[in-house]
Parts: C-alpha cells; structure tokens; sequence
C-alpha cells in the first residue's frame, strides 16, 4: 500500500532514529576483598558505639573486546569506637562488573561508565558488605544508597579546581 503526504511507516521512522542503547553485564566477581576484625584482636570490654566512615572510588576501563568494558567499585568501611577513636574493623572491597555497551554516544559514555554501571553494581555491594560483617561479628552493615550521580560532579568539579593550580 502506498504511504500518503511523504510520511514514513513506522518502522522505517524507527530504524532513521537513534541507534538504540544496549546494555548487558557480562560478569561480576569480587576482584579483591579484605576484611580485618580489629576488636576481636584487641579483645573488646562493654558496649561499642560504632562510627561508620565510607569511601567510594570508581574505575573503568575499555577492554580489548568491542564495545566491552569494565567497571570497578571500590568501597572502603573503616569502623571506629565513637568513645575511644579504637579501631573496630576494616573492610575492602573491589567489585568489578564486565558489560557490553552499544548505542551510547562517545561523549556520553565516561559517564554512563561511571554512573550507570555502579548502579547497577551496587545492590551485590551492597549484599557482600552486609554478609561480611555479619559473618565478621558485628551487626550486620547495610549501606545507604550511593547517588553516582553526584560523586560524579563532585569528582569533574575537583579535576576542574585541580587544573588551575597545575596551570600556574
């Protein structure tokens, strides 16, 4: 059947569009994992208020694959007596996950790198921190959510401030 006034079927109007973007994880896995009960060395008298500090680092890097890359949270628990300042324990973790991305402009994809996929990576993080210090001998850590939105603004803004100074 012929089209009237010049317009496209839909799916011509589909396949003239944008590429689709397309995302799979191919793999997670724990690259590296440290977990160091400090108060049990110690040995622990009484009642423990903990002080919980977190730190995330993010790394991503294309693999030799087409369109694969892979993205690495780094997340570091140190827990501390609110009292004393006394260690309680130390948790490292590298989580890397292996994805597959097509679709995604070139200028957008540090970061859909570096948000996009931790996000998706997080729940399992997230999971493994709660299990280990479970397992460890403390009350079970559950992490609030992450916003890799704004580690990723705040991380350009410091690369920007950085950058007058290393001009000067």
């Amino acid at each position: 059947m012929a089209e009237e006034n010049g317009a496209q079927a839909p799916d011509a109007a589909a396949a003239t569009a944008a590429p689709q973007m397309k995302m799979n994880v191919l793999a997670q896995f724990v690259r590296d994992m440290s977990f160091e009960n400090i108060l049990s060395q110690k040995g622990a008298t009484g009642e423990v208020q903990p002080d919980v500090t977190v730190q995330v680092n993010l790394d991503a890097k294309k693999r030799s694959a087409d369109n694969q890359y892979e993205v690495v949270l780094k997340l570091k628990v140190d827990s501390k007596a609110k009292d004393s300042g006394d260690h309680l324990f130390l948790l490292e973790l590298d989580y890397a996950g292996v994805f597959h991305i097509e679709g995604v402009p070139e200028d957008q994809m540090h970061p859909f790198l570096l948000i996009e996929c931790p996000r998706m990576l997080f729940p399992f993080v997230r999971r493994i921190v709660s299990d280990v210090t479970r397992d460890g001998g403390f009350p079970p850590l559950n992490l609030e959510n992450i916003d890799f939105l704004q580690l990723y603004r705040a991380e350009i803004q410091r690369r920007q401030a950085e950058k007058p100074k290393a001009d000067a």
